[in-house]
């Protein structure tokens, strides 16, 4: 029973570069006829008033209602008054008075070099304010995403008395970041991964030998070997994917690699990052 609802919590539908008002809505569909109850989204994704539009319709028609969902959304902008600006435009397209879960997207601020010092300055008054937001009840929980060691020691050092819940960024075996997740996992923060699957068009992870081997050995898709390796880890997870199909056999994931298989994909020597790196961000 734990090991099932670790997977219902710590498992949302993503739906990065998913547009369209039928997409989004057989997409939300397939996600709660499968069991999923967390959905993830973001500014820069502009498909949030699409998602709130299929809600509205959906929730009903599976008798749920607002609270039996989480939802997550990401700011697109750092900044005074931006960060404000931002979550109440987040709260109106997805028909919502809260969303359960805000991010701050990116470290850095956009049109300002990543060497800039000044990403640090607005960085740390956009958490401040969305502190002031989450006391308000806009925000049930608040953190980051894509924030490495250094952006999170320079968060915590100056946190407004409120932690990260989440740091959102790329983990799977082809880029394994160790001393990030111990670092959250430490603090009470936990760790989300994207490109859990790797990238959107490349499929060198799914096909990863090693991978295969696993999935060949407990008859299941390389796609739910990598998924759960990484909730193994107490890690959540944000699968996405168009296809009801997909997105149904995503969530099954009640069973359990080995220690011998979770070393041996552990021990992947391949290193590939497949998306942005935040690493250059002061």
């Amino acid at each position: 029973m734990f090991k099932l609802k670790l997977i219902i919590y710590f498992t949302s539908v993503g739906t990065y570069r998913i547009h369209g008002q039928s997409v989004i809505h057989r997409v939300i569909e397939a996600g709660l006829k499968a069991g999923y109850r967390a959905f993830d989204t973001a500014a820069v994704y502009r498909n949030e008033e699409a998602i709130g539009l299929a809600l509205k319709t959906l929730l009903p028609k599976f008798s749920l209602s607002r609270e039996d969902i989480f939802l997550t959304t990401k700011l697109g902008d750092h900044g005074v008054g931006t960060t404000t600006k931002a979550v109440k435009s987040s709260l109106k397209k997805l028909g919502t008075s809260y969303v359960d879960l805000y991010l701050v997207h990116w470290p850095g601020v956009s049109r300002l070099p990543v060497y800039s010092p000044d990403n640090a300055i607005i960085r740390s008054d956009t958490w401040r304010e969305l502190v002031t937001l989450h006391r308000q009840g806009l925000l049930r929980a608040i953190g980051i995403s894509n924030y490495t060691v250094q952006h999170l020691k320079e968060l915590i050092e100056n946190s407004h008395g409120v932690i990260p819940a989440v740091n959102q960024v790329e983990y799977h075996p082809h880029y394994k970041q160790p001393e990030l997740l111990k670092f959250c996992q430490d603090r009470g923060i936990l760790l989300q991964a994207y490109c859990s699957l790797g990238g959107s068009s490349d499929r060198r992870l799914l096909e990863d030998a090693t991978v295969g081997a696993v999935a060949k050995k407990l008859d299941r898709s390389p796609a739910q070997v990598l998924l759960c390796w990484a909730l193994q880890q107490g890690i959540g997870v944000i699968p996405k994917s168009v296809s009801p199909d997909h997105i149904s056999d995503n969530i099954k994931l009640d069973f359990i690699i080995s220690e011998s298989d979770m070393v041996t994909l552990n021990s992947i020597p391949v290193v590939e990052k497949y998306a942005w790196d935040p690493t250059p961000v002061l």
